[in-house]
């Protein structure tokens, strides 16, 4: 009973520690939390699924999308021009994707869309500060 509890206790922790990171962070590095919360969900998933856990799959799957939609809420279509609307098309594919690779447990999609998600981080995380 006392390994739930504590697990419980950091949970909470790790919660309140990202919303007030959250907070007081840029909308850059926003992007960032997302997309390295993105990663991680899938990452997760994709363990899941080799272990046959299909609840904690679906689960993390569906954290992965709400990510992926709440990088889409960002995305300013009329002042981005060309670069927003191919993130807002590359998005789209990211969780079509994520629905197709949890309807076939294919684990070989996640890494699909790990590999696409890290290429949009890396470009992000080279944007130099003065642009931030």
């Amino acid at each position: 009973m006392r390994p739930t509890m504590y697990g419980n206790n950091a949970n909470k922790y790790a919660v309140i520690h990202t919303e007030s990171v959250a907070e007081e962070a840029s909308p850059h590095k926003l992007i960032q939390m997302l997309m390295s919360g993105f990663l991680m969900r899938v990452n997760t998933a994709k363990g899941a699924m080799q272990r046959q856990d299909y609840q904690e799959k679906s689960i993390q799957i569906s954290k992965a999308v709400g990510i992926v939609g709440g990088l889409i809420d960002g995305l300013d279509l009329e002042k981005g021009g060309e670069i927003s609307a191919n993130l807002n098309s590359l998005y789209d594919y990211i969780n079509s994707r994520l629905f197709q690779a949890s309807a076939e447990n294919n684990v070989e999609i996640l890494d699909e869309v790990s590999h696409l998600m890290r290429e949009v981080q890396s470009a992000w995380n080279a944007i130099p500060e003065m642009y931030q």
